[in-house]
């Protein structure tokens, strides 16, 4: 397998602490949509012929990297880190692009199942200064001579350039790369993969990328490419027909859930706190079917299930293009795979659980796994959410599962909704107490209060919080904060 480069560390721990939050602030100084109030989409923005010319500069590391390129609405974080986990457990020096992150920016670059160090992230960032002072001035000349708004590279652009310069330093034999936002305009959407997939199709993102499943699923399919196998999980009829139709325009052979593949799901046991889910999976290639009885997952859910069996597609895909996975690493790397904030349980006696669901049918897979696999005495809600979601519709399907409800804000995102919005909204679909808490912190004193030893805590509603909570079991918990009624 691959050998990775050497890296060069800093012997003076007080100089890379420097270094590093140079790099950070350099990064975070850029445009970044996933903060901003408005995003764009279809303009200039986020048109490739930025990333392009990034990437050029750059030696174009990504066309060195054999790539899993992942889209969808929801489960492609998860399905990507299954992809990841099976090609390690195979033996291949194997690369994960993900975001958001959660806690720290080096979890968007990971090899086998390690996040970048910090030394590294700050030699990548300086390799990119230079280049980025270089389009900036030309962004600004542009600007000057044309009139039209320019800006140089965002933080996405740097961030997926960074992955793909890390991977390419370390030789890794594999890259699975997750699509930020969409997939036709998305800054990923630079590669020419070995295999490309889109886990499902729901509502989200619906400014940027349209009001119907139909329309999102052409933006998702924008990562097609003439050629290249397509692995779907799509099942509901409309998107799936656009999905079919642009494979078929563009000559890539397309594997489908429900027709090529399909699997029955089996939950862990509510009250057995070592049970893990498994699947049946079945596939049906050229004429013949064959089957994977009692395939363990490590992560909780239904949905999870599907994303499992959208993994085991891509792998076998993979293995006829000559890959060598051995069926005891496929089993092994999805029994071992974890992925945090999806149903994470981080805490017991009361059971506590971090879900990033942000959209309606996450946040309908949250309820149905908390139903199939959580006994508990009492249910807490810990919810916030980001101003462009279904807010009305997310509270409807969690609040009747849920016997008290505490709703607050993420502090380091401005597109978080204000509690008392939340609240108003809230208290519309249900008669049970809801407390309004101006803070996370405020909102987890509050959880903690309210729960007792066979109680549940769920945080979820938004990536955000999920982060922000997860800080009290990273060492850095919040100060106390009052909650209102």
């Amino acid at each position: 397998m691959a050998t990775p480069l050497p890296i060069a560390r800093s012997k003076d721990r007080g100089a890379l602490s420097d270094s590093y939050e140079a790099a950070l602030s350099f990064l975070y100084g850029r445009i970044d949509y996933e903060r901003a109030l408005a995003m764009p989409y279809g303009s200039r923005e986020l048109k490739l012929d930025r990333m392009c010319d990034l990437l050029a500069r750059l030696g174009n590391p990504q066309d060195r990297l054999p790539i899993v390129h992942v889209a969808g609405t929801k489960g492609k974080g998860s399905t990507s880190a299954m992809i990841a986990a099976v090609l390690s457990a195979a033996g291949y020096s194997t690369g994960l692009y993900t975001s958001p992150h959660l806690e720290r920016l080096e979890e968007r670059f990971m090899v086998d199942g390690r996040a970048c160090d910090p030394g590294e992230l700050v030699e990548l960032t300086e390799v990119l200064r230079p280049i980025v002072a270089e389009m900036d001035r030309e962004a600004e000349q542009r600007e000057a001579k044309t009139g039209s708004a320019e800006t140089g590279p965002t933080y996405f652009e740097l961030t997926t350039a960074i992955g793909w310069l890390h991977f390419a330093r370390r030789r890794v034999d594999a890259a699975v790369v997750e699509v930020g936002l969409g997939g036709r305009l998305d800054s990923t959407n630079v590669c020419l993969p070995r295999l490309a997939i889109i886990t499902s199709i729901s509502f989200d993102h619906m400014k940027q990328l349209g009001n119907t499943l139909e329309a999102i699923a052409r933006e998702k399919a924008g990562i097609v490419k003439p050629g290249v196998p397509v692995i779907s999980g799509v099942t509901a009829e409309g998107p799936r027909r656009e999905i079919e139709k642009i494979c078929v325009a563009r000559s890539a052979p397309l594997l489908q859930l429900g027709r090529d593949f399909d699997f029955s799901y089996h939950p862990a046991a509510a009250r057995d706190d070592a049970a893990r889910p498994s699947i049946d999976f079945v596939s049906r290639s050229r004429g013949v079917e064959s089957r994977r009885p009692g395939v363990s997952v490590g992560l909780l859910g239904a949905h999870q299930g599907a994303n499992a069996a959208i993994a085991l597609a891509a792998v076998d895909q993979l293995a006829l293009q000559g890959w060598s996975i051995p069926e005891s690493a496929v089993r092994r790397g999805l029994t071992e795979v974890r992925w945090p904030a999806r149903i994470e349980v981080v805490a017991r006696r009361p059971t506590v659980i971090l879900d990033a669901a942000h959209n309606v049918a996450s946040i309908a897979a949250l309820v149905q796994t908390l139903n199939e696999s959580f006994a508990a005495r009492e249910r807490i809600l810990v919810f916030a959410t980001t101003r462009d979601k279904q807010v009305a519709k997310m509270l409807e399907l969690l609040l009747p599962h849920f016997d008290r409800t505490i709703l607050t804000r993420y502090e380091n995102n401005p597109r978080g909704v204000p509690p008392d919005e939340l609240a108003a909204s809230a208290r519309q679909l249900t008669d049970e107490p809801i407390e309004v808490c101006p803070h996370p912190a405020a909102a987890w004193q509050a959880a903690r209060e309210l729960a007792g030893a066979d109680d549940l805590i769920c945080v979820t509603g938004s990536f955000f919080i999920a982060a922000e909570m997860r800080a009290q079991w990273s060492g850095s918990p919040f100060p106390a904060v009052e909650c209102a009624l």
